[in-house]
């Protein structure tokens, strides 16, 4: 695992638990208003995956839950191991993903190794390679979301609210394609964040990360 960053505490990442967060390095999309641009690429210098977990060991009665973002986590092929290590300490364990692995989400489901999944949907099939910054296979994203709609795990769909690249039309699009009865939340977009220094420049939203529904947005280091 390449480890990218780590929030020992946070109130808003995974609902109705109080989590720390792994960012893992290393994505395979190019959004223009990815705010985690530090993570897009593998470098030198990542923190030990040993190390990450000898912390989270030290937070157990603290935490009841990890995080595994990005980055996009199942783009590292160690995975499944970390997951199984950090359910070993006792925490149960979110994925957020964009869905263009759904080979990855199959295998983690298919051995428990996750409890909650937050899944990005960028855009309708016709604008996602605008959203995504790269070409993208929209019967891979539909295979994800496939697999999702038949599991039980917990999980929810995600879209980043982009005025200036996504209309309501697209965003009510973007629903339609969603299993029955999913839930969709909309994401506040940080221009001042943004990869697309274009983006940074926009007169759109640019709000503090958002809270899960419900839920405060306290982090902690």
């Amino acid at each position: 695992m390449q480890i990218g960053g780590f929030v020992p505490f946070s109130l808003c990442d995974f609902p109705s638990h109080p989590a720390a967060v792994v960012f893992t390095q290393g994505c395979n999309f190019r959004c223009p208003f990815c705010h985690n641009g530090g993570l897009l690429t593998l470098k030198a210098g990542s923190i030990p995956a040993g190390e990450v977990l000898d912390r989270l060991a030290r937070r157990r009665g603290l935490l009841e839950g990890v995080v595994v973002s990005g980055g996009e986590p199942c783009a590292q092929p160690d995975l499944a191991a970390f997951c199984a290590s950090v359910k070993r300490l006792g925490f149960a364990v979110k994925l957020d993903t964009n869905g263009s692995h759904p080979s990855a989400l199959r295998e983690l489901l298919a051995q428990g190794l996750i409890d909650y999944v937050a899944m990005d949907v960028k855009a309708p099939p016709e604008l996602y390679a605008r959203l995504a910054g790269v070409e993208v296979n929209w019967s891979v994203i539909q295979e994800s979301l496939d697999i999702l709609a038949a599991c039980k795990v917990p999980h929810h769909f995600r879209t980043t609210v982009v005025p200036s690249l996504l209309s309501e039309g697209d965003l009510d699009e973007i629903v339609s394609l969603l299993p029955a009865r999913a839930k969709h939340v909309r994401q506040d977009f940080r221009a001042d964040l943004a990869r697309d220094p274009a983006l940074r420049a926009s007169t759109g939203h640019m709000k503090t990360p958002r809270a899960e529904e419900g839920v405060v947005c306290v982090h902690s280091t």
